[in-house]
């Protein structure tokens, strides 16, 4: 199975490919998607749109998953990076692949161990299970690419659970 792992950003949203057969993961492509902060929202958010629409026709996934995002301090913030993750679930939708969500916490705890890992430890752990994606200097691509982990090891999971979605493992 070929998984999309995304981190959405409004100025940066992470994208991470593995191949996934069975325990097996390889890494496939990682990246970001970058808006142009002098450009109003919308046309913002039609950079993040079309730059995923490129990654997806590239890299052809069988399923996307997407990190959800924690809340902010500040209320704008969040809602600015509410609508590029409105984006990033939408534009995997279009193209018909099932989507799943996970937290922030799960997502590191299934890549680290620990649930509140930095960045530079999730990146390096990332790095370790997937040895050719070392170089990886973009720490929104590594965390793509930890989102994608997260969901191949909650499908094993729901495999041998025999359950019906992915988000009875993911609660």
């Amino acid at each position: 199975m070929r998984i999309l792992g995304l981190d959405p950003g409004l100025q940066h949203t992470g994208w991470g490919v593995i191949d996934a057969v069975g325990s097996r993961l390889s890494f496939v492509g990682a990246g970001v998607v970058n808006s142009d902060a002098k450009r109003d929202l919308a046309e913002r958010l039609v950079q993040i749109h079309d730059g995923l629409r490129e990654v997806i026709d590239l890299y052809q996934p069988d399923e996307a998953a997407v990190e959800e995002t924690f809340v902010n301090k500040n209320p704008s913030s969040t809602l600015k990076l509410g609508l590029a993750r409105g984006v990033s679930l939408l534009v995997p939708a279009l193209y018909k692949l099932r989507v799943a969500e996970y937290p922030t916490n799960l997502v590191k705890k299934s890549v680290v161990g620990a649930g509140h890992a930095d960045k530079e430890q999730v990146k390096m752990m990332v790095g370790v299970l997937l040895p050719a994606a070392r170089d990886q200097k973009s720490s929104d691509a590594a965390d793509a690419l930890a989102v994608a982990i997260c969901h191949a090891h909650h499908m094993g999971t729901l495999g041998k659970w025999g359950a019906q979605d992915f988000r009875e493992v993911a609660r």
